[in-house]
């Protein structure tokens, strides 16, 4: 009896209990969590994303690209220099000009036959053979040349050809990986890989020229003699860049390698097909990197933008009201750190087109509209005339302050020369004509009109920018 009694009270004891947990978990409302852990937690990297594992596949992007990059040879005469009284000591000068071969690569850039390359690659050349990557032979003729940022516009008899198409250099990423495609040491088609090192380089190869344009796309794809000309693609098979160069103390790949940004070359390109000469604005300003140094001397309080150290004179800066000591921000709302960052934003535009320039001064912004103008101070487009293609030169005009430093009242600058007469006479990038049988000169235009009625011999004078006057005629 004790016992049934005993375990009765246990029972009851135990469905109270019950009855109580149930009323206050319903009546509470409380919401029961069960955590667990397993005994070892699996290690993962962070922030990279799992396809950044992966390698990554250049098949779509060379097969794209591979049939639009050429293959150019040129041949060129070396003329030699010798003395006329070696005759009369009885000796005879081997008179056979040399050939001379060269060979670099090309990009297709429009199905009946335009094709971008460098302008070393087929300078001073007398003659141009393109060979498709199906082997086809052309011959190439020169459409127009822009030394200051080595590029040159060449065209051959060819229709439905292969083309890569244009990308856009400005969404490039440093680390990004890039194909460079071209023809080294004359092996046609060859592919390598690599990845974006670094944008806006300055590496002063063209340092010769004082216009000259320098804003390479840096990567590490290898690049070798001969594959100048070549195309720089994405892994969508899309033009990013010209390849240009290599820094090497030896000739060959070192691992820096260096393009031209496809956004500078389609505006060159643009400037070559439409005008035969490239529209070049400028800022008209002399500008500088800001360092540390100098931002402590000038009262710079970041080390941002570009420092304007001097203004031109009747240039466009000066005009919209620049001033010296103004420290460059953007352009129409590009950020430009380093002098070759401005240098190639600007290179994209024409004279006469508008830009918004912000500038910083006293620390504070302030933007302003500038009107860009050419090298000689005003905003005319000059283009290429049939006289000018007969002597395989370009020109511009002057600036004034050209004009007094070297201590003339006018002239006409030779910009660009390619196969004609003038090259054949002897005169050099940079000449400065300034009277044409004995009449002066002070404007392209003047210079065609005088020439279109000239026949028989035509006699230049002129200066170089080193203050050397020089004299040629020439048959017309």
């Amino acid at each position: 009896m004790k016992t049934k009694g005993f375990v009765l009270t246990v029972l009851t004891s135990v469905i109270v209990a019950m009855v109580a947990v149930y009323a206050y978990s319903r009546l509470e409302k409380h919401e029961v969590k069960v955590i667990t852990t397993e005994g070892q937690q699996k290690m993962v990297y962070a922030n990279i994303p799992q396809e950044a594992n992966q390698v990554p596949d250049f098949t779509y992007a060379a097969e794209k690209a591979i049939h639009a990059v050429v293959h150019v040879k040129t041949k060129s005469t070396r003329s030699y220099s010798y003395n006329p009284f070696f005759f009369f000591w009885g000796e005879r000068p081997d008179m056979e000009p040399e050939p001379q071969m060269g060979f670099g690569s090309g990009v297709i850039i429009s199905t009946d036959g335009y094709i971008v390359t460098n302008n070393h690659v087929i300078d001073k050349s007398e003659e141009i053979e393109v060979v498709l990557n199906d082997r086809r032979s052309f011959t190439a003729k020169v459409i127009g040349t822009d030394k200051d940022t080595d590029l040159a516009l060449i065209k051959i008899e060819a229709k439905d050809l292969a083309v890569v198409p244009y990308g856009n250099s400005d969404d490039l990423k440093l680390g990004q990986w890039v194909l460079a495609i071209g023809n080294p040491y004359n092996l046609t088609s060859t592919v390598t890989a690599g990845i974006v090192s670094a944008k806006a380089r300055n590496i002063n190869i063209l340092s010769d020229r004082r216009t000259a344009i320098e804003s390479f796309i840096q990567t590490d794809a290898a690049v070798n003699p001969g594959n100048s000309g070549g195309a720089l693609v994405n892994t969508r098979g899309e033009l990013v860049g010209i390849n240009a160069a290599i820094a090497s103390t030896t000739g060959s790949y070192v691992g820096n390698s260096f393009a031209i940004p496809v956004n500078i070359v389609k505006k060159v390109v643009g400037d070559l097909t439409e005008y035969g000469a490239v529209q070049r604005a400028v800022l008209g300003v002399e500008i500088s990197e800001i360092t540390q140094e100098l931002a402590k001397e000038k009262k710079i309080d970041k080390l941002e933008g570009v420092y304007v150290g001097g203004i031109r004179e009747n240039g466009a800066a000066l005009d919209a009201g620049i001033k010296e000591g103004d420290v460059i921000m953007s352009v129409n709302n590009v950020p430009v750190n380093s002098p070759s960052e401005l240098q190639e934003q600007i290179s994209r535009y024409r004279p006469n087109d508008k830009v918004n320039v912000l500038i910083r001064r006293d620390n504070k912004d302030k933007m302003f509209s500038v009107t860009l103008r050419n090298m000689s101070g005003n905003t005319q487009i000059v283009k290429k005339g049939e006289t000018t293609s007969v002597l395989g030169a370009s020109f511009e005009e002057i600036s004034q302050d050209d004009k007094r430093e070297l201590g003339i009242k006018y002239g006409v600058r030779v910009v660009t020369l390619e196969p004609g007469k003038l090259l054949k006479s002897g005169v050099k990038e940079g000449f400065i004509i300034t009277h044409v049988n004995n009449k002066p000169v002070s404007s392209v235009d003047e210079l065609e009109n005088f020439l279109s009625k000239t026949k028989g011999g035509v006699l230049f004078e002129g200066i170089y920018p080193d203050g050397m006057k020089a004299y040629y005629a020439i048959g017309m």
